[in-house]
Formats: C-alpha cells, structure tokens, sequence
C-alpha cells in the first residue's frame, strides 16, 4: 500500500532568517490545519518563534483497525490502542519512509538535523518517539504529550542494540486521560530512561486526553532552550 503525506500547513518564522523548524505532529483522525488552530488558541496565536518555523503535516488516509478498519489520518496502523498490542511493523516502515523524506527537505533547505525539534500529541507523539530514537537521533530534541509506547517496541529494541548519543525528552501527560492513562506514559518515560535517554516527565492536573495552555508553554520553553537564535 503507497502512502501519501496530506496538506503541511506552516508557522513561518517572524524574524529575518530561518536557521530551525518544529515539526508537530497531530493525534489519530486529526489533520495539520487543526493540531496548528489548536495550538494557537491554546497560545493565543503566539507559538511562532523568529527564527523557526513550524510544520504541521498530515497524515495519510488509510484503514485504521481501532476504528474498525475505516479510512482515518492516522500516521500509522494499530492493532489496539493499548501497550500490551504488538506494533505494526509494516505500517511503521511505511510512515518510517515519509518522515524521513520531511526532514530530508528540511536538510535540503540548509536546516541540519541537529537544529530540528519534532513533537506530536498522542500518536503523533509515538510517531515522534521512533523518529527521535529510531529514525534520526541527530535531532535537537522531541516533545511528546499524552503518549505511549507499546511494552515491545522497536524503540526499545532499537535503543538496546545501538546506545548512543539520544536526543533530550519533554514527555507532558495529563492525570484524567481517559484514553491514555497517565500510568502508560510513566511507563514509557521510565523505560526510555533506562535505556539512557534524558528526559522530563510532567504531569498535567485536571487535563484529559488534550494538550492544554500550560503544558503548550513548557513545550515552547522547551524549543526556545535547545533551539535558540544562531
């Protein structure tokens, strides 16, 4: 099955020179146009940086087994949504090759790996998981909210087998998830670490599955730190 990447919608940078981008990545069923709307009323339209900017890509239509095999924007396919589920390896490479063509443009246009920031909420966030520690560990940092991996990941497997310089964590999560239960995201964190990613772990009072205003501002904190102006 060929995959298409959807509509990328953008953040550009407000100053005179572009020397880094943020790639933000959307939950299941979601598409880039509203992960940036929501994000921006959640900063009231001030997650703009002048010298990043700020992707926000779609992921493809495909059949998504949660959803009883419908077509959805999901980034990859599952067989539940739970840790306990195998991953879906095939439908993991398939993504593997997209996103790696997104930062490959990003290369193209003179942004170095290392001056690129991914992040994503839910399974966007897992998405950026296995580009942070899979795909491409030259990468500035990842952020991850409301997300988990699956108790055998390849990431896992794939930190095991190759130790080595891993890009800094932001991992947000909120206590009333009720899709994604805080425990599963600790859970996550704690298994990263151990295997010797550096991260923080935050937890979100009163906050369900969603990102929200507070947790937006640590992420932008986060992004201001490890890509500042060259």
């Amino acid at each position: 099955m060929s995959l298409k990447l959807g509509a990328v919608h953008l953040t550009k940078h407000t100053g005179a020179k572009h020397t880094g981008t943020v790639i933000f990545f959307h939950g299941s069923g979601d598409v880039g146009e509203n992960m940036k709307e929501w994000v921006n009323i959640m900063l009231k339209n001030k997650f703009s940086f002048p010298h990043l900017k700020v992707l926000f890509p779609t992921a493809p239509l495909q059949p998504y087994t949660p959803a009883g095999g419908q077509m959805s924007n999901v980034w990859f396919d599952r067989a539940g949504i739970s840790p306990q589920v195998p991953e879906k390896t095939e439908s993991l490479s398939r993504i593997e090759v997209i996103v790696k063509d997104l930062l490959q443009k990003e290369n193209d246009a003179g942004i170095p790996s290392n001056r690129i920031i991914v992040g994503g909420f839910s399974m966007g966030g897992s998405l950026t998981l296995h580009t942070a520690y899979r795909w491409d560990r030259n990468i500035a940092g990842a952020f991850v909210f409301s997300s988990f991996l699956n108790e055998k990941s390849l990431v896992y497997d794939e930190l095991k087998s190759s130790p080595g310089q891993l890009p800094p964590l932001l991992q947000l999560h909120g206590d009333s998830d009720e899709l994604v239960p805080v425990e599963w995201g600790i859970s996550t964190h704690d298994r990263l670490k151990e295997l010797g990613v550096q991260g923080d772990f935050r937890v979100l009072q009163k906050l369900g599955h969603s990102i929200n205003t507070r947790g937006m501002h640590h992420i932008k904190e986060f992004i201001e730190k490890l890509l500042p102006p060259e």
